[in-house]
């Protein structure tokens, strides 16, 4: 199958182009239609040659993602996609509007192997990871479809960012690059449930994104309850991970919370978590786990939300509960990708 030439760095892109005979400077007007002006096609392209175009085409298409399904919240407006790619998968992405900003949720992968027991995402493992190219993709059609401009993004859709970690350093650094949309770094945050080696590598790239970890539990026990890959590294070493990543960025990290009613909600559980990231520059977030038919979780409530917020500030702990977004639809990770695949197998 032919690559997706938004994959192409600029000056990948130019190589490509001395190959065919072609100045490099064409280079730079190629990029612009893909990276600035979003184009769909080659043939969008009128300052382009067709001698040109029809010698990319030959090694690359140009297809964007196949918007497949979009769900609009009556609530606030969010919308969630489901995007079609060109080998027949299909992958989720959101897009929130807050009152001064546009950000959106990206996929990593078609699917995931993570195995986390509160996540649709997880349920039929993982496909395959996404180009760099396929995730600019769904920046760039969502900005294409709402017309708005995307100032923040979030790798925290379908998918482990650092299992598919070079197209992630590589995406990272395309979309805040100055010949694209050029996006602040620091308006990026990449998520990962606990890949060690990944996060100490992640912190030598020289990025300013925010690491956002997916903590869920206090102490390794109910972390490898609920988190398989607990069992590979422990606690203490994704912590040494997290603190190693602000030694060397500077950047603060978020520590996100899913709270899981008579699981991990409890004053104890509060205290526990305090007593592990004290002294760390970071922040929780708190979120109520969505429910997912496949498991029995049930989300705690907002009392049990809020005693556990107010615990954790009382011990230093600078803490958030996640503003709910798309509530009126099928808003939870992997959740309207597996509905669209039972429907299409007829389950």
């Amino acid at each position: 199958m032919k690559e997706n030439i938004r994959t192409l760095t600029k000056e990948e892109l130019k190589e490509k182009i001395v190959e065919y005979g072609e100045k490099p400077f064409r280079a730079g007007q190629i990029y612009d239609w893909l990276h600035v002006k979003l184009a769909r096609s080659l043939d969008d392209m009128s300052n382009v040659s067709k001698a040109l175009k029809a010698s990319l085409a030959e090694d690359y298409h140009c297809d964007g993602l196949k918007i497949v399904e979009v769900q609009t919240s009556a609530i606030d407006g969010t919308k969630k996609f489901l995007f079609g790619l060109p080998d027949g998968n299909v992958i989720e992405s959101v897009w929130m509007k807050y009152k001064s900003w546009d950000s959106v949720c990206i996929s990593s992968q078609v699917g995931c192997k993570m195995g986390c027991k509160f996540c649709a995402s997880t349920l039929d493992g993982c496909v395959r990871s996404l180009t760099a190219g396929e995730m600019l993709d769904e920046v760039y059609t969502i900005q294409k479809y709402t017309g708005e401009r995307v100032s923040n993004i979030v790798v925290m859709g379908s998918g482990e960012p650092m299992d598919n970690y070079d197209n992630i350093v590589k995406f990272v650094r395309m979309i805040s690059n100055e010949d694209g949309l050029h996006i602040s770094q620091r308006n990026i945050t990449v998520s990962t449930c606990g890949l060690v080696p990944q996060m100490y590598k992640l912190a030598e790239e020289k990025l300013e994104i925010t690491l956002a970890l997916s903590l869920h539990a206090p102490n390794d026990e109910k972390r490898k309850a609920l988190m398989p890959i607990a069992n590979k590294y422990s606690l203490k070493e994704v912590i040494a991970a997290c603190k190693n990543y602000f030694e060397k960025t500077g950047r603060r990290l978020t520590f996100e919370y899913a709270l899981v009613a008579g699981n991990n909600d409890s004053d104890k559980d509060a205290a526990e978590l305090a007593e592990l990231i004290k002294g760390i520059n970071a922040h929780v977030n708190l979120i109520p786990v969505n429910p997912i038919k496949e498991c029995n979780f049930k989300r705690s409530d907002m009392g049990a939300v809020n005693r556990f917020k107010n615990k954790l500030e009382k011990m230093r702990i600078n803490v958030t509960i996640r503003r709910e977004m798309g509530s009126d639809i099928d808003g939870a990770c992997g959740q309207l990708r597996r509905k669209h695949m039972e429907e299409s197998s007829g389950c």
